[in-house]
């Protein structure tokens, strides 16, 4: 297996020790849940396949059931935790904890900078603002941005995105993006951290309809459509946001930092039958 520190979906750990003790013995789905302490012979068989979750009593039972002690069997139980939660804030605050063990034990869980970067809009704007603002001080930066934020938050922000390797700075304290555009890599932990920096931007949204129409635009349709429709207008999306994003790479020196939110959602409950 793995260092438990690679995995963030308890699911795969379970199964991870399960295929490798199934290489190297005879071991079987009712031995592992026999020495787990659960009566039915499939049932972390199961939980692997996502249609049954661990409890809490059941996650200390299962890591004993592997082996797991200290650290390994605390992070584990963390783990369970984050996977089950029922809320974003629930499972975000799981996921922090998961991250201030690992950094107590001086190692790092995969896609914990990306989840740190979507966590706060301080990331993406600054990101984009210290390049086009050279050689200023970070309380210039602070006075820019839109809500305004303290110099500190600033400071922290662009050691941050230097440290992840998304600004680097010059000699004379200018800042550069070390690519244009982001690739971020993929982890469960990110669609949390997205949700909440889209309800931050949201919220942007709707202080920004005070601002004069030369420096904003918005418009709304409310429509009634079918699945069919749904899919086509998703589509229209994707091919306009990679309109926007080609614009964007071939743009020339940043004068302002915009951002774009496209927002399509439901107001109704399906009130016919459809595919």
């Amino acid at each position: 297996m793995k260092p438990i520190t690679e995995y963030t979906d308890y699911r795969k750990v379970i199964q991870d020790f399960f295929d490798a003790k199934k290489r190297t013995s005879a071991f079987t789905w009712r031995d592992f849940a026999k020495s787990a302490g659960f009566s039915s012979a499939i049932f972390l068989k199961y939980v692997c396949e996502g249609k049954k979750n661990l409890s809490r009593s059941g996650a200390k039972a299962v890591a004993l059931a592997m082996g797991l002690t200290g650290f390994d069997n605390a992070y584990f139980q963390v783990m369970v935790a984050y996977g089950t939660s029922k809320t974003d804030e629930a499972k975000k605050n799981a996921f922090e904890e998961m991250c201030a063990m690992a950094k107590e034990h001086k190692v790092r869980i995969l896609g914990t900078n990306e989840f740190e970067y979507f966590k706060s809009w301080k990331n993406s704007v600054l990101r984009e603002l210290a390049p086009a603002m050279p050689g200023a001080k970070p309380f210039e930066m602070a006075k820019a941005c839109k809500p305004s934020i303290s110099t500190n938050d600033v400071t922290d922000t662009l050691a941050f995105l230097q440290k992840i390797g998304l600004l680097e700075k010059d000699y004379d304290n200018t800042y550069h993006q070390t690519d244009k555009a982001i690739s971020i890599n993929t982890t469960d932990a990110l669609p949390v951290a997205a949700r909440n920096l889209q309800r931050q931007m949201g919220m942007f949204a709707l202080d920004a309809i005070s601002l004069p129409l030369s420096e904003r635009d918005m418009s709304g349709i409310t429509m009634g459509i079918t699945r069919q429709g749904y899919d086509k207008i998703v589509k229209a999306l994707d091919d306009f946001r990679q309109q926007i994003a080609d614009i964007v790479a071939n743009d020339g020196d940043t004068e302002q930092v915009y951002r774009l939110n496209l927002q399509f959602f439901p107001l109704t409950e399906r009130v016919r039958g459809g595919n």
